[in-house]
């Protein structure tokens, strides 16, 4: 989701520019433009992607020492043109003010009358170009002060830069709640959203905290903190890994990376020896042992690892175990167990959302929280207590395959810790566990090579509009996910269901026309399960069923059984997830939809 990037130099910056949109491509977009000082404020513009603006650019011949630049993910007015950034704001008939933003102005309507009044006309639909109308009026020739009192007037979760044609080497970011980074160079500094953005540009990272105010000038640096006082902070050594990779043999970054998931979870598992709390943090033991309860905070795919990890942190660890949707729970007034141990999942370690609902809680009295996040700079790692980091390594598709499965790794870690602490765990369980845990990317390497079978099921789902998912407890999120995954990149609408509420309401969807797709381990409720899957029949229903080889579930009218490889006891989620990421990215192929991009997303979700 948005992305920003800009640069102060003594060199034409456009190609940094654009390098910098490109590595930021993943994150999803619908427009992008760039705005350089060029003898006054020039900017470009497109709604296609980023390879069509840099054809634009070299077409009109844009070049520049000082400028921003920015990819857009639509919420105020349509992905047109107009309402693409940066914005200008004119004084006298001239562009003065050029700005881009990430996040949402809450109160711009207010800000936009006011402006409106004043005699500015507003060319786009955007909550942003009231910004850069507010920076223009207020602007007393010191863009460092206007932009400090503007950003006072503003509610909301932001980053901007701008920059203005008065003063032609200094380029002004703000950040609230959004993350912006600045990056050091020799006579020449930068700012972005991300540091992948400035990977091969500058590796020397300044991670801008809330309410900081940066001025990016060509020779220094000067960053102030929500107070306007000037303040000193780390510069870190950050080697970005850059999104363009090769796809290899792969025809997407989706099935490249559901196929990277056991080298993911090896490096995710790497250097664990035993369930020791240090895995988290140096003062983890003394944390773990003050708790007794788990708050889980998270979003979409990460909501349902969290999901799963409740079934593992009560039956393993003896820990009752909360799983909110991070949206929902910053707007309510829980009751609150200062004791609880507040657990926020991100891949991204910046969803606005999980972002809000941390702080919230610490404002509510929480102390102890922990973030499970596959960036080991983000802004969620460094506001918790503790951390564990899934070695995942970048994921560009936007739907989020080896990030969830590493992160279902890391929760089970959590768990195991947490029951040894407890004394819950002998050490034959933990050298069980231990042994389980290391087979897993094998495991997974056989669970992968059923995709030819899964490929024949897609082309019969490809041709469909509506599919249920079934599961029974620990694997019922793992249902959640699998219907999640199928109506992100195929567009089919699906629904997921725990088994045994079928006949309480599902079950009058189910016609021949319904594929039923059933997740069915060969653990406990596997008899109940097989209930349920008897419904379906009895109704016409078409079943396809994920079993394990031992489930004694066989092919027949309106059963299709594909068999897993092992039952794999309570790590089973990890196993039967990926066929189900298969299923979707394959019937996401045969309908021809863009499976990495698809419409109306973002990889990193930073907007309310």
């Amino acid at each position: 989701m948005c992305g920003i990037v800009g640069a102060v130099a003594q060199r034409n910056i456009i190609p940094i520019l654009l390098e910098g949109l490109k590595r930021l491509e993943y994150r999803g977009y619908d427009s992008c433009g760039i705005a350089v000082h060029q003898q006054g404020l020039k900017r470009s513009r497109s709604v296609a992607r980023v390879a069509e603006l840099e054809t634009q650019i070299a077409d009109t011949g844009l070049t520049g020492h000082t400028g921003i630049a920015h990819t857009r993910w639509a919420t105020h007015g349509a992905p047109a043109t107009n309402n693409a950034h940066p914005h200008f704001s004119a004084k006298d008939g001239e562009n003065r003010i050029a700005l881009v933003h990430n996040g949402i102005i809450e109160n711009y309507e207010e800000i936009r009358a006011e402006l409106i009044k004043l005699g500015y006309q507003f060319e786009s639909q955007t909550d942003t170009e009231a910004v850069a109308h507010l920076i223009n009026h207020l602007y007393d020739g010191d863009l460092l002060a206007t932009v400090q009192r503007a950003v006072k007037r503003l509610h909301g979760a932001f980053a901007v830069a701008v920059f203005c044609k008065d003063e032609p080497t200094r380029v002004i970011g703000a950040r609230r709640g959004c993350p912006l980074i600045v990056g050091l160079g020799e006579g020449e500094n930068f700012l972005a959203s991300d540091a992948m953005a400035l990977s091969g540009t500058s590796d020397q990272i300044i991670y801008l905290e809330e309410g900081d105010v940066a001025d990016v000038r060509l020779d220094a640096v000067h960053i102030t903190d929500k107070n306007d006082k000037p303040v000193t902070r780390q510069v870190q050594t950050v080697h970005a890994y850059s999104g363009a990779i090769d796809l290899g043999p792969y025809r997407h970054y989706m099935q490249k990376e559901i196929f990277e998931q056991p080298r993911a979870i090896s490096d995710t598992l790497e250097g664990v020896l035993g369930f020791t709390p240090e895995l988290f943090g140096k003062n983890a033991a003394e944390v773990f042992n003050q708790i007794n309860a788990i708050q889980i905070l998270a979003c979409g795919t990460s909501y349902y690892s969290g999901m799963t990890a409740k079934y593992w942190l009560e039956a393993i660890a003896g820990l009752p175990t909360n799983v909110e949707i991070a949206s929902e729970y910053r707007y309510r007034q829980p009751a609150v167990n200062l004791n609880a141990l507040v657990v926020v999942i991100s891949q991204s370690g910046e969803t606005a959302d999980t972002m809000a609902a941390l702080n919230y809680a610490k404002e509510l009295g929480h102390k102890h929280t922990l973030a499970i996040c596959n960036v080991a700079t983000s802004a969620m790692v460094r506001e918790t207590e503790l951390s564990y980091l899934t070695r995942a390594g970048v994921e560009i598709g936007v739907a989020s395959t080896k990030a969830f499965t590493t992160q279902l790794a890391a929760l089970y870690l959590l768990t195991l810790t947490l029951a040894k602490l407890r004394g819950r765990l002998s050490a034959e369980q933990e050298a069980a566990h231990l042994k389980q845990l290391r087979h897993l990317p094998v495991a997974l390497s056989s669970v992968l090579a059923l995709e030819p079978q899964i490929i024949a099921w897609a082309d019969a789902f490809a041709r469909k509009e509506n599919a249920l998912f079934l599961g029974r407890g620990l694997h019922y999120p793992i249902a959640l996910e699998g219907a999640l995954k199928l109506k992100e990149i195929s567009y089919i609408h699906a629904e997921a269901y725990p088994a045994g509420e079928l006949k309480h309401g599902p079950l009058a969807l189910v016609t021949e026309e319904m594929p039923v797709v059933t997740v069915a381990p060969n653990d406990a409720l596997i008899e109940k399960l097989k209930s349920n899957m008897q419904e379906v029949r009895a109704r016409g229903g078409q079943l396809y069923v994920f079993a394990d080889a031992d489930s004694r579930i066989t092919s027949d009218e309106g059963l299709h059984v594909i068999r897993l490889p092992e039952h794999y006891g309570l790590l089973s989620p990890i196993l039967h997830v990926v066929p189900l990421q298969l299923l979707a990215y394959h019937t996401a192929l045969a309908r021809g939809t863009d499976v990495d991009k698809p419409r109306n997303l973002a990889k990193s979700v930073t907007v309310e």
